[in-house]
């Protein structure tokens, strides 16, 4: 295997082990603000690895949705989630700061609605990008 392949198969395990702590939240039904963040890091996570997989020996950023640009130009099924994407990104910052927010705190602003939103929204970035390192034969 490929060290690019390697480094591409350590991230989406931990994206894979995030989601599952999300959906863990989820069925809980606590820690939304946090759940929310890891979110969006099981997200960046998972793009992460199909960069590292089409080849990029440094991957810099929090930005899933600058990732997802880059992304498109090498597959254009990155398209699809371009708007999960932005949404998610949205939660890198308000989610662990009191001063990101207008007035009160994450813990007490961010809903079970808003966890459900995002983790729809990851598990659509985990479908394109399995789909992605599947047709590059990590699995």
């Amino acid at each position: 295997m490929k060290k690019a392949d390697r480094e591409a198969k350590r991230w989406i395990l931990q994206a894979e082990d995030d989601l599952k702590f999300v959906e863990w939240v989820l069925k809980e039904n606590v820690f939304f603000d946090k759940g929310c963040f890891v979110s969006q890091q099981a997200g960046e996570k998972a793009l992460k690895s199909c960069l590292y997989a089409s080849g990029e020996r440094r991957v810099l950023g929090h930005s899933l949705f600058e990732m997802v640009i880059d992304l498109i130009k090498k597959d254009r099924i990155f398209e699809e989630i371009r708007n999960e994407a932005k949404r998610l990104d949205r939660f890198y910052i308000t989610t662990r700061y009191p001063n990101g927010l207008p007035g009160g705190s994450p813990f007490q602003i961010y809903t079970k609605d808003d966890l459900e939103r995002a983790c729809e929204d990851l598990r659509k970035i985990f479908k394109i990008s399995k789909s992605f390192l599947k047709n590059l034969g990590i699995e």
